[in-house]
């Protein structure tokens, strides 16, 4: 069984379109709008308006952030009509795998460091308090 897998253009002139038909769902400050979301999913601990007025992404003058939010009116009936479009009608996979109870003695395991913090990021895993610097 082979999957048709799309080539880069394909699946950005896809996105752009996406993109221009969000944009034009937006209403008043729209530049604006479109760039501080951007910037929202750009940016991934901002803690103010004025952050988010610092991401590359968000091109407008400082003050158009709070202009998004002020005058901003998006047609959100519209805009969920098209991203509710978007979701794919294929059936999703299914992922099967194995859960069961046998002990794994050889497998490798997450071990605690003295500090109690996990490793298991060391692993492939995720950890709550993984170092970030």
């Amino acid at each position: 069984m082979c999957n048709h897998i799309p080539t880069t253009e394909v699946q950005f002139t896809k996105l752009i379109e996406f993109r221009q038909a969000a944009y034009e769902c937006l209403g008043k400050a729209w530049d604006a709008q479109f760039e501080l979301t951007d910037a929202v999913i750009l940016t991934p601990a901002a803690n103010s308006f004025a952050e988010l007025s610092l991401s590359p992404v968000f091109r407008c003058l400082w003050p158009s952030v709070y202009e998004a939010i002020q005058v901003g009116q998006p047609d959100r009936e519209g805009l969920m009509r098209w991203y509710i479009a978007q979701i794919p009608s294929t059936p999703r996979p299914l992922l099967a795998g194995d859960h069961t109870a046998w002990p794994r003695l050889s497998a490798p395991t997450p071990r605690a460091e003295p500090s109690g913090r996990s490793l298991a990021g060391a692993y492939g895993g995720t950890s709550a308090h993984q170092d970030c610097g």
